[in-house]
């Protein structure tokens, strides 16, 4: 045995391990068999279609493999005919690529998406970007984070400010400035497929995996989707993969490149300002690999220093804008809207149960179930080529061992995260993409090897070929579908509508659900965004309405209103599910009387309510919207006297029925409000139109 042998055999002891692991995640429902927390209800219907669509795509590839292995010589004949052909410049195919992935991206941003934001995470993003579009890192509070306030809106020490990193916002805010924000991620997009290519080009020997690697990346529907949205995700893998291409010139030139090395750095710290914990999975296995570099090869140093460098100058204005906005540079605006329970660990989270291993097993094993569909949309299971592919590999190179590593470590981050990340996919593991397509295509290359070009080689490219066909014309057309026909308040062209309706230079009051009133109306209480969410999904909705009003009326706020409200939770474990709307977070104590505020918020929601979040965005017009919270509403008529009153809220209970803006007039609202008139002084100039 020669010294390389052991070290050979534990490198496949140790690859065979990672197959099954990896096979056992992303193929068995865990989640299912751990009691309690999460589920897939969903694993029996995907078995079933995985299992159907096997059968089928393995049915036409044996007839292919079949066909082609007795026609064979025509195929070959062709083949040399392609191959003797002029062929186009590899800049030529790769622009035209990355055009066509900019095109495709675009054309799903505004046919799938409508141009909008979607997610309130998005939504907020933007809402960010508008302000760094004003000069400014935060706007002054109102004071009134309950009328004005939104979920992932931090309103804390006279500052707002969205509680993500800067990196996201600054890139919509370029795009914005154009009037065209919704371009941000079609751009990002295509700025990751051209830097794929630059990878492959210099890490990947093989010239038709390196052109069919970059092709599956840029069509595949998770890249697409992801892509196509205002999710800053596909910000985040643009610039890990600028990093990573510029990481492997430096690493295979034969002498120091520090200005690739620089860029390498700016990348992986640009990648920090917007997904932290994505840009240290990547970065920190390249740090060592630099750094190994450098300590066998002095000349070397300098790529260590540039990339160093390069990571240093995005990191220190992050910590410049968190130091500027939360007061702390490594203190971001979640945790000050979340508390230590937003960070990474096994702890209580913001809201739910305490996350435990247990828990992060379960989401870690849904992320890599749900990839099997959202990777492809392939009617089998999008991973199993690339599992085959890595049980099959003779050896690994030191770029698939730095891939890997950075995987595991991103996969190994988020099982440490209690929030589940799924939007258009398992999002959290959207950076793994490019990774995963590299060993899906890899596959037929590497069954030649093993297999030769006989049946067995004919099969599987004859199956990639059949799964490709069905994804594209029946699966992708139908997730397209299903992302185009949701979401659709969230759509809703508030500025159109208002100005088709005449309603201009008014106080809008946005009509939400009950349930959103009460979270509302806790933080402004002073009560924190976790606590809030703590309480809401525990106590029955009308107990909480009547000591809220309670607190209200006193005057008591911050942990003192909590403190009022902790005794209601004695009975949180006898609370179930509301019978009285369709809000599955709504709390119902069984035996709890309705009546007064109750059932007047109850018929409310019977009539019908929409989402405030989105108005947020809404900037024509000279109007102000403001969450409708009946008494509180006062406040607002002070804040702006003399404007024309309206509120907003569906034609009635449905998701799809019209939302309308309705003329109010302050004597009647007064009424309802249990105020006199007069108290509201001049406001009543204007109002009633």
């Amino acid at each position: 045995m020669t010294p390389s042998q052991p070290h050979r055999y534990r490198q496949r002891i140790a690859r065979g391990a990672l197959v099954a692991c990896l096979a056992g995640l992303s193929l068995l429902p865990i989640v299912n068999w751990i009691p309690g927390g999460h589920a897939a209800n969903w694993y029996d219907t995907n078995t079933h279609l995985w299992l159907l669509g096997s059968l089928i795509v393995g049915a036409f590839a044996v007839l292919i493999a079949f066909a082609v292995g007795r026609y064979g010589e025509v195929l070959e004949h062709l083949r040399a005919r392609l191959a003797a052909a002029p062929q186009p410049s590899g800049l030529v195919c790769g622009a035209a690529l990355v055009l066509a992935a900019l095109a495709l991206y675009a054309a799903t941003a505004s046919s799938v998406f409508s141009r909008k934001p979607l997610l309130i995470d998005e939504l907020i993003q933007l809402y960010q970007a508008r302000i760094f579009e004003q000069g400014r890192l935060w706007l002054p509070s109102t004071g009134a984070p309950d009328l004005f306030g939104s979920l992932h809106l931090v309103d804390v020490g006279g500052k707002v400010y969205g509680q993500f990193p800067p990196g996201g916002p600054a890139l919509l805010a370029v795009g914005d400035l154009f009037g065209a924000a919704w371009l941000v991620g079609p751009v990002c997009g295509a700025t990751a497929v051209a830097a794929f290519l630059v990878f492959l080009r210099a890490t990947e020997r093989g010239r038709a995996t390196r052109w069919a690697a970059a092709t599956l990346f840029a069509f595949a529907p998770f890249t697409v989707f992801q892509s196509a949205s205002h999710m800053n995700h596909g910000f985040t893998l643009a610039a890990l993969l600028v990093a990573t291409a510029a990481l492997a010139k430096v690493v295979t030139a034969p002498t120091a490149r520090p200005v690739l090395a620089l860029v390498s750095g700016l990348g992986y710290g640009f990648a920090a300002t917007i997904r932290p914990v994505d840009a240290l999975a990547f970065a920190l296995p390249a740090g060592v690999w630099y750094l190994t570099r450098a300590l066998r090869d002095r000349g070397r140093v300098r790529d260590l220093l540039a990339a160093g460098f390069g990571v240093a100058l995005p990191l220190a204005v992050l910590f410049w804008y968190n130091a500027r906005t939360t007061g702390a540079p490594l203190v971001f605006g979640y945790d000050v809207l979340w508390g230590r329970a937003h960070s990474l660990g096994f702890h209580s989270a913001p809201w739910g149960p305490v996350h435990t291993p247990a828990r992060g097993l379960e989401l870690v094993n849904l992320y890599f179930l749900r990839l099997q569909t959202y990777l492809f949309e392939s009617p089998v299971p999008a991973l199993l080529p690339a599992l085959a592919a890595l049980a099959l590999a003779p050896a690994l190179s030191a770029f698939d061992r730095l891939l890997l590593a950075s995987s595991g470590l991103l996969v190994g981050m988020y099982f440490a995260y209690w929030h589940d990340g799924f939007f258009l996919g398992p999002r959290f593991l959207f950076p793994l993409t490019p990774v995963l397509v590299l060993w899906t295509v890899r596959l037929p290359g590497l069954v030649r090897q093993r297999f030769g070009r006989g049946f067995v080689h004919r099969f599987v490219l004859a199956g990639f070929a059949v799964t490709a066909l069905m994804a594209l014309t029946l699966q992708m057309p139908d997730r397209a579908s299903q992302y185009r026909n949701g979401l659709l308040t969230m759509r809703w062209d508030a500025e159109g509508a208002a100005a088709a309706a005449g309603v201009r230079d008014a106080l809008v009051l946005v009509r939400e659900s009950w349930g959103a009133q009460l979270i509302a109306r806790m933080w402004g209480l002073g009560i924190t965004r976790s606590d809030a969410e703590w309480v809401y999904r525990r106590m029955d909705a009308c107990r909480l309405e009547n000591a809220l009003t309670s607190a209200e009326r006193t005057g008591v706020r911050s942990r003192r209103a909590l403190a009022t409200l902790t005794p209601l939770l004695r009975d949180s474990s006898r609370v179930v599910r509301s019978p009285f709307s369709q809000d599955p977070s709504r709390g119902y104590l069984p035996g709890t009387p309705y009546g007064g505020r109750c059932t007047e918020r109850l018929a409310d929601d019977s009539a019908g309510f929409t989402l405030y979040t989105p108005l947020l965005l809404a900037r024509r017009g000279g109007n102000v919207y403001a969450r409708d919270l009946h008494a509180r509403d006062t406040a607002l008529v002070r804040m702006f006297p003399g404007r024309p009153i309206f509120v907003l809220q569906r034609a009635w209970a449905a998701v799809d029925a019209p939302i309308r803006f309705y003329p109010a007039r302050l004597d009647s609202l007064a009424d309802s409000w249990g105020v006199a008139v007069g108290s509201l002084g001049s406001a009543r100039s204007g109002i009633g139109r």
